[in-house]
């Protein structure tokens, strides 16, 4: 019977040099909250018909985004590398949103604080948008598993 959903998730802690504790919590929420709900479905149909759970792992590779796939085993099904240069912009807005997130935490009104969230939250919503569009055909996932995707994406891209 098909489980097609993420038991576990790595990133490649090589591309990533440094990390402030505001990242460090988005990528734990987002892990936690990406194992207790997700839908992921390859699409490629494996020869044994292994239709999940799976065991990811991100990384980037020469500007590439390569999410390894793997059975509950741990053996290796496959690799899906991704172009991200339709990412970059999407990336680079996030993290100006949310340093500007971070700094009004610690000395906005509630009112700022709201429409930087609500701003943030605008550009997390369309690049989850984009991330489902750039998987379609590849690896079926739904909205939610989207948007905490492209977190660890954005953590994957953090240099220093």
């Amino acid at each position: 019977m098909p489980d097609p959903r993420i038991i576990a998730i790595d990133l490649d802690e090589h591309t990533i040099l440094w990390r402030s504790a505001d990242v460090e919590q988005e990528r734990r929420i987002a892990i936690f909250d990406l194992l207790e709900g997700n839908h992921f479905a390859p699409q490629r149909e494996h020869a044994d018909g292994y239709g999940g759970p799976y065991r990811i792992k991100l990384r980037v590779e020469e500007g590439r985004l390569a999410i390894d796939m793997f059975r509950e085993d741990g053996s290796h099904l496959e690799t899906l590398v991704l172009g991200l240069g339709r990412f970059r912009r999407p990336i680079k807005d996030y993290f100006a949103i949310c340093d500007s997130y971070y700094q009004a935490i610690r000395q906005a009104s509630p009112q700022q604080i709201e429409t930087i969230d609500m701003a943030r939250r605008g550009i997390h919503n369309d690049a989850a948008e984009l991330l489902k569009e750039r998987l379609a055909g590849k690896i079926e996932v739904d909205f939610d598993t989207a948007r905490r995707l492209f977190t660890l994406i954005c953590v994957l891209h953090i240099k220093g």
